[in-house]
C-alpha cells in the first residue's frame, strides 16, 4: 500500500471540545483554542522545513471544521490554495453516535469505562456510531485509492483515531486482539507523521503538545 508514495500525515490542534473533555463526534463545529492555533502554525513550519512552499502535493482533510482549520494554516504556510484541498468524509473521526458532546465524566458514569486510558482507545462501541471495523474498511479504501493516484507526494489532516487506525493500516502496526484492528500508537495533537510504504517517521513541532481529551 502507498506503493512509491510518500503520505504525510497530520493530526489536527486542540479544540475547545478537547479542552473540556468533551466526546466529539464530526457534527458540530468544534473550533481550535489559542493553544490549538499555535500548534497549527508550529507544525504547518515544521511541513515547510520538509516539503517547501508550493510544493507539487495533493492535500486531503477530514471535512470537520477543527480539521479544515488545521488545514487552512498549512495551507497558508505552504501556499497552496485552500480550495483545492480535497475534503473527504473517510478521514473523518470515529462517529460517536449518541455521545456525541456529552462529556467523558458523564458519560462513563452512566455506561462504566468507556475508554482504555493507557493505550487511549476505545473499549465499548459508542451508541449509534462506529467500531474499529468500521473505521478500517472506510480508511483502507481511501489508502486504495491514494495508492492509485500518479501524484508521489500527499498531506493529508486527520484527527487522533483514525490516524492511528489509518498509519495501522498502512504500516500494520500493533494488533490489538481485543478490538479486532490494527492501531498505531497515539501521536500528540499538532504533530504528523510521514509514511513511506510501511515506514513510519513522526516528527515533533515547536507548538505546545496536548494528546487531547474527546475523540
Amino acid at each position: 500500500m502507498l506503493t512509491g508514495k510518500t503520505l504525510f500525515l497530520a493530526r489536527h490542534a486542540e479544540t475547545v471540545f478537547n479542552r473540556s473533555a468533551r466526546l466529539q463526534g464530526n457534527e458540530a463545529h468544534t473550533p481550535l483554542t489559542s493553544g490549538g492555533v499555535r500548534q497549527a502554525i508550529a507544525m504547518a513550519d515544521a511541513l515547510k522545513d520538509h516539503l517547501g512552499s508550493k510544493q507539487d502535493v495533493v492535500f486531503w482533510a477530514s471535512p470537520t471544521g477543527r480539521t479544515r482549520q488545521t488545514a487552512a494554516v498549512i495551507a497558508d504556510a505552504l501556499d497552496i490554495d485552500y480550495f483545492s484541498i480535497r475534503f473527504d468524509d473517510r478521514l473523518k473521526e470515529i462517529d460517536v453516535g449518541d455521545w456525541t458532546g456529552r462529556t467523558y465524566a458523564d458519560v462513563t458514569a452512566e455506561c462504566g469505562p468507556i475508554v482504555d486510558a493507557s493505550r487511549r482507545l476505545f473499549i465499548q462501541r459508542p451508541p449509534g456510531g462506529e467500531w474499529y471495523d468500521d473505521m478500517v474498511g472506510r480508511l483502507s479504501a481511501w489508502a486504495q485509492d491514494v495508492d492509485k493516484e500518479a501524484a508521489p507526494m500527499h498531506l493529508a489532516v486527520s484527527h487522533g483515531l483514525a490516524s492511528r487506525v489509518l498509519r495501522g493500516v498502512i504500516t500494520g502496526q500493533r494488533w490489538h486482539a481485543d478490538i479486532a484492528a490494527t492501531v498505531a500508537d497515539d501521536i500528540p495533537q499538532g504533530h504528523f507523521c510521514a509514511l513511506s510504504g510501511q515506514v513510519e517517521t513522526c516528527f515533533a513541532t515547536s507548538g505546545p503538545a496536548s494528546h487531547g481529551r474527546g475523540f
